[in-house]
């Protein structure tokens, strides 16, 4: 680097067909390098181990290889294998324009960079087109955002803010650390979480900087040195989000600022997948629903890992082909095999559908004005009983594919459900909720599940959104994002809603005091509201692809 630091770095050179009828590699017979010939190369720049099992990379380098292309992997600043201080993402702008640097000097090089990963490493990627390297040609970042992993900062004249992920604080002292990584768990009954941590630290016996910066007293990193890669020149952008990816809302607020700038949005191609950020897909068996996937499974599952990407590359590196050959939108109808794609997303034809909750527990279609009267509906929030996130792993949903069910038989969570659809219902696109709420306690977090709710009673969450309330004392109408579906609702399932007030550990829950949830020491029972019925009443917002859908009596199209 720049600075002198070394990072370390696998170089995976292609070999060509030397021998027999010259018809490209194959797995015999390879003896002369490609670092004879320049070609294109993909960089993979990553935390979690260059040479790890986790993320399999010498596999996807494997893979990358069959089609031509020089593969860099590379441990990034301070982690592995790498040279440099630990710190979370504020080396990666120029650490990754140096390592493009590097690349284009070699011999094995024509030039030409294209970057691939997921997580923090398509975090790496953004960074690096904040740089404006003219070697970066495209970028394909998975399960990501600009914002991956920033802690909520808590800004003066705030009305709302987002809920604080309990990932926050356990990533920095986990795989940012240092050069190793160390896996702890919180106790969620013993407070405050930050003594935790202390301790985890002396057990260690080093500091993580990257957590001191986050706690007690938060900084924004300098995250982008060189300005905001939006404000960079715009790279061709295969954009992949998976519908059940708890880091989704960094990438749709990604997308939304790309939409606003015409430069970016006429380089930026979406990818929705019905998977979560763990690459476990809805539609996967039970026995692919493994936690330590077998190589012999991993290499059947690269190529929907891969393959898109690749086909992006063929035409932004290699200009073989236009952009006219690329999907603006490629998605995926969850709940069956079909792909499809579209000039825009939502694509054509769709239209919103307002579902109103009633005191009855149902959901009802139409006007506002339609619905019963207003009526104040209100639970208890335990902050020592909190209700517990449904899956074991919040960034692997679908490897337990839980059913939400049983969460609605708390006293502590409101359930409103619809009546059962005569004809298969496409919900494609954006889903979003609106209520009026209060409570006694000074902050209220607030949850709301859409579930896909089966014959037999189980419960899909097929969306999800959530929202904080900073001075709670006061009813105060909010709106919460869902996130985006491109679902089939089954005939004779319905729609469901569950609304609670935590969602714990996945999210750290408020201690009823007003105090930071990680370091409050004392708990109190809070009693939060919510209006159901009339204008103010608890409202969802789906989009659908059917011209006559009706949950709420169960007319089809």
């Amino acid at each position: 680097m720049r600075d002198g630091i070394r990072l370390a770095t696998d170089v995976y050179l292609p070999t060509t067909e030397v021998t027999g009828d010259g018809g490209g590699a194959s797995a015999e017979g390879m003896s002369a390098a490609a670092a004879d010939v320049p070609g294109d190369t993909i960089l993979i720049r990553l935390p979690y181990d260059k040479s790890g099992q986790y993320t399999f990379i010498p596999l996807i380098a494997e893979y990358f290889m069959t089609r031509g292309y020089r593969v860099v992997a590379q441990d990034v600043r301070g982690k592995f294998r790498s040279e440099g201080e630990t710190l979370l993402f504020v080396n990666e702008a120029r650490d990754g324009y140096d390592t493009i640097e590097w690349i284009t000097q070699q011999p094995w090089s024509n030039g030409r960079v294209a970057m691939w990963g997921d997580s923090y490493y398509g975090y790496t990627q953004w960074a690096a087109v904040s740089t404006q390297h003219p070697a970066l040609k495209a970028i394909a970042p998975r399960v990501t955002g600009t914002t991956l992993g920033e802690p909520v900062h808590r800004n003066a004249g705030d009305i709302t803010r987002g809920v604080e992920m309990g990932i926050t604080y356990l990533y920095p002292l986990s795989y940012f650390h240092s050069q190793d990584a160390f896996f702890w768990e919180l106790d969620p009954q013993r407070r405050p979480f930050s003594e935790q941590a202390e301790d985890a630290m002396a057990a260690i016996g080093s500091r993580s900087i990257s957590y001191d910066q986050w706690f007690p007293r938060p900084v924004h990193l300098r995250r982008f040195p060189d300005g905001h890669p939006f404000d960079a020149r715009p790279v061709p952008t295969l954009q992949t989000i998976g519908y059940w990816d708890n880091c989704a809302p960094q990438s749709w607020a990604d997308v939304a600022e790309i939409e606003a700038r015409p430069a970016w949005a006429l380089n930026h191609f979406l990818r929705l997948e019905p998977m979560d950020h763990e690459s476990f897909y809805l539609n996967d068996s039970v026995e692919q629903r493994v936690e330590e996937r077998p190589e012999e499974q991993i290499r059947s599952e690269l190529p929907r890992m891969l393959d898109a990407a690749l086909d992006f590359f063929e035409v932004f590196v290699r200009d073989n082909g236009s952009a006219s050959d690329i999907p603006r939108v490629s998605w995926a109808l969850s709940g069956t095999d079909e792909v499809r794609t579209s000039a825009s997303w939502p694509p054509a034809g769709t239209r919103e559908l307002e579902l109103h909750a009633t005191i009855d527990g149902g959901l009802a279609s139409g006007s506002a004005e339609g619905t019963d009267a207003e009526q104040i509906v209100s639970w208890t929030h335990d902050p020592a009983d909190s209700v517990p996130s449904s899956a074991r792993n919040a960034f692997a949903f679908l490897l337990d594919k839980p059913d939400e069910a049983p969460l609605g038989e708390r006293d502590d969570v409101l359930t409103f459900t619809g009546q059962p659809v005569e004809q298969p219902i496409d919900l494609v696109g954006p889903v979003r909720a609106r209520a009026q709420i209060s409570s006694d306690g000074p902050v209220m977090d607030l949850f709301v599940r859409l579930l896909d709710v089966s014959e037999d009673g189980s419960a899909l969450r097929i969306a999800r959104g959530q929202r904080q309330l900073v001075d709670a004392s006061v009813a105060t109408n909010i709106e919460l994002d869902l996130g985006h579906l491109g679902y089939r609702l089954a005939a004779g399932h319905r729609l469901g809603v569950q609304v609670a007030s935590t969602d714990s550990p996945e999210f750290l829950p408020q201690p009823g005091t007003g105090e930071d949830p990680w370091s409050a020491t004392t708990l109190r029972t809070n009693r939060q509201s919510i209006a159901i019925g009339g204008p103010d009443g608890l409202a969802i917002t789906v989009t659908t692809l059917d011209s006559a859908f009706d949950p709420s009596d169960g007319d089809t199209p």
